[in-house]
């Protein structure tokens, strides 16, 4: 069932997409990041089904989805200072934090982790539905596993309608990038997954804070993991995609042209408006989807851009990097992997 709530929520219709959740059933929905896949979290045989529809490996940990803060005590122990300081200053919003797990978490929803990621979803359409269908709600990304996020439903009913019970519409998400992931280790946050909540932000409340080693490199597939979005091929078309990425803008357009004559009138350039002219492609395509310092934009753009890019069918999809601070840090951990790591700064 399509359900278009662009405008606004039918009542009626969230019954129905509520009764479905709790029922066991999955349900894609719009949260402020990405868009979600969501079971009740509770249900090992209803999460089950997200990895079955998304083809996703089992040792990839879910987020749990709550409806309020109030909620945290029924899926998490032992929360600590630290851990209810972040707590308080960025739930609800785009911010997951790894917690202590209690019982009533399946084993399937966590990877077998003593821990559970958690977040309390800002959007009032996937608010709406976690309140009303009374439970927990696991949700990962709205995807066929290590493709491009889901940001419209235009991008990802054709790969997963038949495969859920509901599709709500809730036109074009906020942000674009999945949401920042923290665990706290001896009271200092470690990002684990960087998002919209940027290291600065949580320097300013916690008073440090530290970047996992793994953000910025690969992960074996063997390797566990704990925290989505980790491992080494994530975020990815089918076409194969370059990263460019320098500091300085002239070795920036001089590096793409040149790759821009190695691939012939066969590549897509994914960039900045300011830099469409200045290469001035004389065959191929250039996605312009933001103002170079507009990184709201472009992350917010960047996996439809990805996605559009690709059903072109290139030999190759060229990518514009961009700082790796801020939110910068966080379309650059997505970007690594959409790559793969092929990349040239």
């Amino acid at each position: 069932m399509y359900y278009n709530w662009k405008e606004q929520t039918d009542t009626e219709e969230l019954k129905i997409v509520c009764n479905l959740i709790r029922n066991g059933e999955l349900v894609i929905f719009p949260t402020e990041t990405v868009y979600g896949i969501g079971a009740n979290a509770l249900d090992p045989v209803a999460v089950g089904k997200i990895f079955i529809a998304k083809g996703r490996p089992s040792d990839n940990p879910l987020i749990v989805h709550l409806a309020d803060r109030r909620k945290i005590s029924e899926v998490a122990d032992e929360i600590t200072e630290m851990e209810q300081i972040l707590i308080d200053n960025f739930m609800p919003g785009p911010f997951t934090i790894i917690l202590k797990r209690k019982p009533i978490i399946p084993d399937i929803v966590t990877a077998g982790l003593d821990t559970v990621a958690v977040r309390i979803p800002q959007n009032i359409i996937a608010k709406g539905i976690i309140t009303y269908a009374g439970v927990p709600v696991a949700a990962p990304s709205a995807n066929i596993s290590g493709k491009p996020s889901g940001t419209n439903i235009d991008d990802i009913r054709k790969e997963l309608e038949g495969k859920v019970s509901a599709i709500v519409d809730g036109g074009e998400t906020d942000i674009g990038i999945e949401s920042t992931v923290v665990k706290v280790v001896n009271e200092v946050p470690i990002i684990l997954r960087p998002g919209k909540i940027t290291a600065e932000q949580i320097k300013e409340v916690a008073g440090d804070v530290k970047i996992d080693s793994k953000v910025f490199a690969k992960i074996s597939s063997d390797e566990a993991v704990q925290s989505p979005g980790m491992k080494y091929k994530h975020y990815a078309p089918e076409t194969k995609c370059q990263l460019v990425s320098y500091l300085n803008e002239l070795d920036q357009i001089f590096y793409l042209k040149k790759l821009v004559k190695e691939y012939a009138d066969n590549v897509v350039i994914i960039g900045f408006e300011e830099h469409e002219e200045k290469i001035n492609l004389p065959y191929g395509k250039f996605l312009a989807i933001s103002k170079k310092d507009d990184l709201e934009e472009y992350g917010k753009r960047i996996f439809s851009a990805i996605r559009y890019a690709d059903s072109l069918k290139p030999n190759i999809i060229l990518i514009e990097g961009v700082k790796r601070q801020g939110f910068g840090m966080a379309i650059m951990n997505r970007l690594l992997r959409t790559c793969e790591f092929n990349i040239l700064e």
